[in-house]
Formats: structure tokens, C-alpha cells, sequence
């Protein structure tokens, strides 16, 4: 007579499963027999979120051998991609053995429009994944077909109605479901948030599904809301819509906002976002117009952020000369944020003078700074300023391409002693070999450091064989380095330098190295740590293909 464990111990020998994230072991017991694949399966589907990545195997398919065996690739991908889609929503009809759909905790739609839009999918794979029990999902577009031809002619779908009939069978069936991302319609989140009470984040394509109510059936069926990323939302009413969307929301529960490209937010929304002044940890906006960055000092209460980032859309608004008050404000704001780890501007005229202050204060502890298309030619004091924060670990600057003071700006950079990720872009584009040399001799603890530069030579090497934790290395400078030169640094290396990138942009085409040099390099870079070498020779101003145009 067959004996079994006790159902309360195939939870624990599951659950530490999922602990040590053994998916091999979970996916075997699934197999297995019933009574192992009911405990299993809860948590197979707590390591994994429904975002099948089709598109990325794909394209890395299609790339890989000759054309016959990329092809054949393509397809296994695609038929995989299908599979688990059609399994998903099967499980959702009660079509599969077990109900997987019960187990879901993140459904990414985006992956799905992703396999709906593909031109392969649409012409050899359409009309088997939506047979049979799908059959009621197939939503093609109205307009007339052309002149009937003799080639098969590729699936027509409605892509939107499509997700959102999919989307609503699957999220009747998802009562553990805590984020939602995809392209939805307010009217399909309408229908679908009172089923998912579990609920703490969502991504859109489109901020405007967010109106009509929406916030109001977060705050009524979602208790755990917390997180929100959209990519657009532009018309006359973004403003208020959105202002009224965060005010209908619990009060005091929004923890991340993120809109990743253009928006028409401004004032209200600002202003709006105080409502969440004591949870908001994390701000994203980008490509804020520029008639909204005044108004940005209305976030003054927004003082428990961790992590900021802003971005204008043209750079445009200088805070500083023109609206000093604001810029006092906006610096008073950030100087109330005690809790700042991170800091991004992008495009912002007044960033180095806004951030010079801040800098300066010791109750602020940043841990990464990015600052891009900024002037360093009046950045001296933004430069010097960074020195004050010794508790970075990367830090991102990408000026205008001005000549700065760079013996202040090596000297701030080096005082930074525990930099782990160094990223100079246009700013450093004057640097010599002493300048990279002070800073490999001051920064032991670099594991990535991408620097521009001018007649960069071999004398660098001697200083950067010490960073024993350099894992990427990209010099975008004009450069004369010698195979010798690369064979005797690579030499030196160690187990922390293992999977090094080491690229080198611009190099000198008058020095530069033959294929054969560059195959030995390559291929002592691999014997030694398995790491991968790119070599890219600089443009002639004089050569033929080169014009005005390439320069702008």
C-alpha cells in the first residue's frame, strides 16, 4: 500500500524549494503525481511572473547560425512563446488539469501584444493559437481585405480588443494577483480591479486609462496599491485628471511614481502628489515641459523620497537666473530630504547649482548621482561639491562637451575613495593619461568605469591593473595603445577582473592595431578571464564618407 507525507509537509519541502528558487526540483514535483503537484505549483508560480520573453529569444534566434538553423530556432521559439500563452489562457477557461491562473501574481500583457504583433506569429502561428476554446478571442480588424492572391494572407487582429478580451478572462481567475502591465483601457480596469484585491502595482502604455474613476476603485478594492509607471499621457486635461486620479487614491499609500516619457503633468499633479508625502519614496518624471518646471517647488512636501529623478524635455528653463525664488524653494525641498539616496537629472540648466547645496549637506547620504547635458564650463563648485559625498558609489556625468576645470573635477573624484561605477561623457573629453591614471591610483574599488579622453596611451595600464574589481572598461577616447601595452595589463589580471568588457572607441588609426593583434588580445583577454574585447578604429575628418553632418 502506497504512502504518502503529510499535505502540511509538501508545503514545507516546497516552500524552502522556493526559498532556495530550486525551479528544476518545484517543476519535477509538478510532474510527479497529483498530491506532490498541488503544493508544487503554488509555488513554481510565486518564482515566476507570467512575462514569457518570447521576443527576446527571437531575436536572438534569428541571429544565431546559418539561415536554415536561425529559422528553425525562430520557430521552436515562437511555438514555445505560443504554448505557454495558450496554457495561461486555457487555465483561465478551466481547460487544464490544474488552474494555474489561481497562482499568477504578475500578468505582463505587454509580452502577449508583443506575440500578437509579431509577423511571424500572425503568418504561421495565428490560427492555431486561436483554435478551439480561443477561438472566442480572435478579434481581427473591420477594414476590407484587398484583391484575394494566391499568397496566404497573415492574421488581421484587433490587437487591443484582443488583450482586453484575454485580460478578462485571465483576471477573473487571478485572486492573488499583485501587479497588472500592459496597454488597458480604463473601461477594462474598471471591470478588473474589483477582482483583484491583492493588487500593488501597475504599469500602463497610456496614463490616460487612469481617469474615470479609477483611483476611487483602487482606494475601494486594493488596500495594497503602491506603485505606478505609465510611458505617456498627452492632452489639454493630463493635469487635473491625473491631480484628481492621486487624490482618489488611500491617502498616504503611493510609493513609486514613474511616467517614462512625455506627459502634459504640471501643477496640479504636483501639488496633488503631496497626498503622499510621508509614503512616496521613489519620483520618476520625465521630459517634464518646460512651463512645468516652476512648479515643481509644489512637491515641498514629498520629503520622504529615497530616489528622485527629473528630466526636461529641451533644457530650456534656468531656475536660477530667471525664477530665483522657485530655485531657492526647489533647493529648500531637497534639502528637506534627508532620506535621499539617489539622484538623476537629465536637461536641467539650473541641476549643478540646485545640487551644489545639497551636496554640501551632511545629513544627506546619496549613494548614485547622474547628471547629464549640463554646462561644465560653470560647474566648478558643482565639481568640487561632489567631494563632500563619500558615501557615492556611482556617479554618471555627461556635460555639454565645454572645457572645464578637470584638475578640480579629478581632484573632487578621487576624495570619493569607495566609487564603484564612474561614468564620464563629454566632461572628461580633455582628460590626458595623468588624469586616468590619478583616478584608477584613488578609486581601488571600481568594478565599471567608462571615460572619454584625448592621446590616451599605454601609461594608463600600469595604474588600472590595480583595480582588482574592474568587471567593464570603456575608453571613448582618442587613443594610441599597442598590442604589448594590452597583453602586459591583461596579464595582471585576476579573479575579481573576471567577465571583463574591456572596449576601446576612437583609437588612433595612424597606431592602430592589425586583425591578427587584435584576435591575440581577444583571445588572451579569454584564456585569462573570459572577458570580450571591442576595438573600434576613430573616423577621418578627411575621409570621403565623412561630412558636415556627421559632426553636428
Amino acid at each position: 500500500m502506497a504512502r504518502f507525507l503529510p499535505n502540511d509537509v509538501l508545503l514545507m519541502i516546497s516552500d524552502q524549494l522556493w526559498y532556495q528558487k530550486d525551479f528544476g526540483t518545484l517543476f519535477n514535483l509538478c510532474i510527479s503525481c497529483k498530491q506532490l503537484a498541488l503544493p508544487a505549483i503554488a509555488y513554481l508560480y510565486r518564482m515566476h511572473n507570467v512575462k514569457l520573453g518570447g521576443s527576446d529569444e527571437v531575436e536572438v534566434a534569428a541571429r544565431q547560425g546559418k539561415p536554415d538553423e536561425g529559422n528553425m530556432q525562430q520557430n521552436q521559439s515562437i511555438s514555445r512563446w505560443v504554448h505557454l500563452w495558450r496554457t495561461i489562457i486555457l487555465s483561465s477557461l478551466g481547460k487544464t488539469t490544474y488552474q494555474y491562473c489561481c497562482y499568477i501574481r504578475a500578468l505582463d500583457l505587454r509580452d502577449l501584444k508583443d506575440l500578437l504583433e509579431d509577423e511571424k506569429f500572425r503568418a504561421d502561428f495565428g490560427n492555431d493559437f486561436f483554435s478551439g476554446e480561443l477561438s472566442q478571442f480572435r478579434k481581427e480588424v473591420d477594414t476590407p481585405v484587398k484583391a484575394k492572391t494566391k499568397t496566404k494572407r497573415s492574421l488581421r487582429l484587433n490587437t487591443v480588443a484582443t488583450l482586453d478580451a484575454i485580460g478578462e478572462a485571465i483576471t477573473k481567475q487571478t485572486p492573488v494577483l499583485e501587479e497588472l502591465h500592459g496597454e488597458i483601457t480604463s473601461a477594462a480596469l474598471l471591470r478588473w480591479i474589483p477582482r483583484l484585491p491583492k493588487l500593488q502595482q501597475i504599469t500602463l502604455w497610456n496614463g490616460a486609462a487612469l481617469a474615470n474613476g479609477v483611483g476611487n476603485t483602487l482606494y475601494i478594492h486594493c488596500p495594497n496599491f503602491k506603485i505606478l509607471r505609465f510611458y505617456t499621457w498627452t492632452a489639454s486635461d493630463t493635469d487635473p485628471l491625473f491631480a484628481t486620479f492621486l487624490q482618489d487614491l488611500r491617502p498616504q499609500s503611493l510609493e513609486n511614481l514613474e511616467i517614462i516619457s512625455y506627459s502634459d503633468i504640471g501643477a496640479e499633479t504636483f501639488l496633488a502628489l503631496n497626498c503622499h508625502s510621508e509614503s512616496l519614496l521613489d519620483l520618476k518624471l520625465d521630459n517634464i515641459k518646460p512651463e512645468a518646471v516652476p512648479a515643481l517647488s509644489m512637491l515641498k512636501g514629498c520629503t520622504a523620497l529615497k530616489s528622485l529623478s527629473l528630466a526636461e524635455t529641451i533644457g530650456s528653463t534656468d531656475l536660477e537666473h530667471t525664477q530665483n525664488d522657485i530655485f531657492l524653494e526647489v533647493i529648500g525641498w531637497l534639502r528637506d530630504c534627508k532620506n535621499l539616496q539617489t539622484i538623476t537629472f537629465h536637461k536641467f540648466l539650473s541641476g549643478p547649482a540646485i545640487l551644489t547645496p545639497i551636496l554640501l549637506e551632511s545629513n544627506i547620504h546619496l549613494v548614485k548621482l547622474e547628471v547629464t547635458d549640463y554646462a561644465a564650463s560653470k560647474a566648478k563648485d558643482f565639481h568640487q561639491a561632489l567631494a563632500h559625498q563619500q558615501s557615492l558609489r556611482s556617479i554618471v556625468l555627461k556635460s555639454d562637451g565645454e572645457v572645464c576645470d578637470i584638475n578640480a573635477l579629478v581632484s573632487s573624484l578621487c576624495k570619493i575613495v569607495h566609487l564603484v561605477d564612474l561614468r564620464l561623457s563629454n566632461v572628461s573629453d580633455f582628460f590626458r593619461d595623468e588624469h586616468i591614471c590619478l583616478l584608477a591610483s584613488n578609486l581601488p574599488e571600481l568594478e565599471s568605469l567608462w571615460i572619454s579622453g584625448w592621446g590616451i596611451t599605454d601609461q594608463i595600464w600600469s595604474h588600472l591593473k590595480f583595480l582588482h574589481s574592474l568587471r567593464r572598461l570603456d575608453i571613448n577616447a582618442w587613443s594610441s595603445f599597442t598590442a604589448d601595452g594590452l597583453l602586459e595589463y591583461i596579464s595582471g589580471l585576476g579573479e575579481g577582473n573576471w567577465g571583463l568588457f574591456l572596449a576601446i572607441m576612437m583609437a588612433d588609426q595612424e597606431s592602430a592595431l592589425s586583425e591578427e593583434e587584435q584576435y591575440i588580445v581577444q583571445e588572451a583577454l579569454t584564456t585569462k578571464v573570459e572577458g570580450r574585447f571591442d576595438y573600434t578604429l576613430a573616423r577621418d575628418p578627411d575621409a570621403e564618407e565623412y561630412n558636415e553632418s556627421d559632426s553636428e
